[in-house]
């Protein structure tokens, strides 16, 4: 009976033993791949922010972001963009308005009349004001990607149902055939600029 016993005892703890020693293996088996995958994940998301902010970039200088977007300084050969100033839009302290000499002339020739720094525009439409793209919560810092894109595809300011339409001269029917991977590259590179605090005028 003693032996029976003795035996019994030692089957009991080899199967706890085998039982634990094959939990915690496993549990850390688990914890090794999640591990592993939380480092890749990371890997890939820091590769893939390196190479939007490098395509966002050319794109913005290839699009021309800075022909409405940045206010300019006027030099012998014309025009240059004050990248003192990038991407800030039309300057608040800046007075440019739609008067009665301005609509008789826009409504006389059909034609639009932009601001010296070029950053405003009065046309047939109204006039507007180009916008602020820094990340500074005056700008798009407040905005989420869907919303950058839902502007370019839809012409919806600030990327909200519901809102009035982007205005001209902002070619975004043009944009909106850029592909996702392309917007997407665009706006992170815009968030990654320093923020430049600049509330534009609203449109008239």
């Amino acid at each position: 009976m003693k032996t029976f016993f003795t035996s019994a005892f030692c089957l009991i703890c080899t199967l706890f033993w085998l039982t634990n020693c094959q939990q915690t293996a496993t549990d850390k088996t688990a914890t090794d791949k999640t591990a592993t995958g939380s480092d890749a994940a990371a890997a890939e998301g820091a590769q893939f922010t390196s190479e939007a902010l490098v395509r966002g970039e050319y794109l913005v200088n290839a699009l021309g972001c800075d022909d409405c977007h940045t206010p300019k300084t006027m030099t012998p050969q014309g025009p240059i963009p004050d990248m003192s100033r990038r991407f800030i839009g039309h300057p608040a302290t800046e007075v440019f308005v739609m008067d009665d000499e301005k609509k008789s002339f826009i409504k006389k020739e059909n034609v639009s009349i932009f601001s010296p720094g070029m950053t405003a525009a009065a046309g047939p439409w109204g006039l507007s004001y180009a916008a602020n793209i820094t990340s500074d919560v005056t700008g798009i810092g407040a905005w989420t990607e869907a919303q950058f894109i839902k502007a370019m595809r839809e012409g919806k300011t600030k990327g909200l149902d519901d809102t009035r339409p982007i205005l001209p001269p902002m070619p975004w029917p043009s944009y909106r055939n850029l592909s996702d991977d392309d917007l997407k590259a665009v706006f992170a590179y815009l968030q990654a600029l320093p923020p430049q605090r600049n509330v534009v005028p609203p449109p008239m």
